[in-house]
C-alpha cells in the first residue's frame, strides 16, 4: 500500500486555465517528487479593461510519500 499526501497550491496565467494549472505542477514538481495527480478546486479570473487578466486556479496536488 502507497502513502499519499496532499498539498494545496495557488497558481495563475495570463494565458489560460490549462496554463495556470501546468505551472502549479511544474512549480511543485521542482521540489516535489513522485506527484500522483492534480485536482482543480476552484477556477476564479481576474478582469481588467473589461477583459480577463488573469486566470487563477486552486489545484490540490497528490504525491507518493512511501510505499
Amino acid at each position: 500500500m502507497a502513502i499519499m499526501k496532499s498539498i494545496e497550491v495557488m497558481s495563475e496565467s495570463s494565458k489560460s486555465f490549462e496554463d495556470a494549472i501546468q505551472n502549479a505542477v511544474d512549480r511543485t514538481a521542482k521540489t516535489v517528487k513522485d506527484i500522483q495527480s492534480a485536482n482543480i478546486k476552484n477556477m476564479k479570473t481576474t478582469i481588467k479593461d473589461g477583459k480577463i487578466d488573469k486566470f487563477r486556479v486552486n489545484v490540490k496536488i497528490t504525491f507518493k510519500v512511501g510505499d
